[in-house]
């Protein structure tokens, strides 16, 4: 039975299909669980094997990824040569969308609602970040600098990140979870605002991060480092380890190409008093 997952952000979902004569049959839900089946019964075996090919190509369109039980590849050419893992393309951050005019709104308020939340109690900081990246989302990965709608409350939200707590500050996690929904000109950009801020240690991980020289790897490591696994509204170990092991190949192949390694940036990434980094850096490598 072939099997799609989609691990990405707060989601780790898996969605298998299959044909049993005239029957449609798709189990689903949260990766480690037992899932959900349901059975769509057509006139013929003809209509079903039409439903499955349909429902394959939207599932892939939303950026699930085909996997084995094991995790390999499914349904393998086994002529085919295996691909080396720097030329298989990583997963879309988020799903295909098309901004309208009613999503656009409905994201800037929410990082409206974010920016004048800052300050308050971290619980209903962490609703609003939360409220606002699925707003984002809603809007298939813009560029918000290209919106009249969000560039200024985005721009405002992401030099919080630099501000005092006093002054109300956007934590570093926060950030990088909206900076996740959009185009990645949009982190570029805020990189170049941060650097002109005092050094903090986890805006040392970000630079560190960048030191990649490629921004698309550098967000999704940034934003994989400075995750909080187990916390509400974050992925679990499962969901994490999953999307570091697509990520990984990746970053290694983008070191080994500088002459450099893994463990060697990884010692390069000061944690300082933030155990929790220290914990996920340790993981990099394990």
């Amino acid at each position: 039975m072939r099997r799609f997952e989609f691990v990405e952000g707060t989601s780790s979902k898996f969605w298998q299909p299959e044909v049993q004569g005239n029957l449609f049959i798709v189990t689903f839900g949260r990766i480690g669980t037992a899932g959900q089946r349901k059975e769509k019964a057509f006139p013929d075996a003809a209509g079903a094997e039409r439903e499955y090919e349909k429902k394959v190509a939207e599932k892939v369109r939303e950026g699930y990824q085909e996997v084995t039980a094991g995790g390999a590849a499914a349904t393998p050419t086994p002529a085919a040569a295996p691909r080396a893992p720097e030329k298989v393309p990583l997963p879309r951050r988020v799903p295909v969308a098309t901004p309208t005019q009613e999503t656009l709104k409905a994201a800037a308020d929410a990082l409206a609602a974010l920016r004048a939340r800052l300050g308050w109690r971290s619980w209903e900081v962490t609703s609003r970040a939360r409220s606002a990246r699925r707003a984002l989302r809603a809007l298939g990965g813009v560029n918000p600098a290209a919106h009249a709608e969000l560039a200024a409350t985005f721009d405002a939200l992401m030099a919080r990140v630099v501000a005092t707590p006093k002054e109300g500050r956007l934590p570093l996690r926060h950030a990088l979870g909206l900076l996740s929904e959009l185009d990645v000109a949009a982190f570029s950009r805020a990189v170049e605002a941060w650097r002109r801020a005092p050094e903090t240690e986890a805006l040392a991980m970000v630079r560190r991060a960048e030191s990649l020289g490629e921004p698309e790897l550098a967000l999704r490591l940034g934003l994989l480092l400075a995750e909080r696994p187990g916390m509400k509204g974050s992925a679990s170990e499962e969901g994490w380890g999953k999307r570091w092991g697509q990520l990984r190949p990746h970053v290694e192949a983008k070191l080994s190409s500088s002459g450099g390694s893994l463990t060697e940036w990884v010692k390069g990434v000061s944690p300082g008093s933030d155990t929790q980094l220290a914990g996920r850096l340790s993981r990099l490598e394990a």
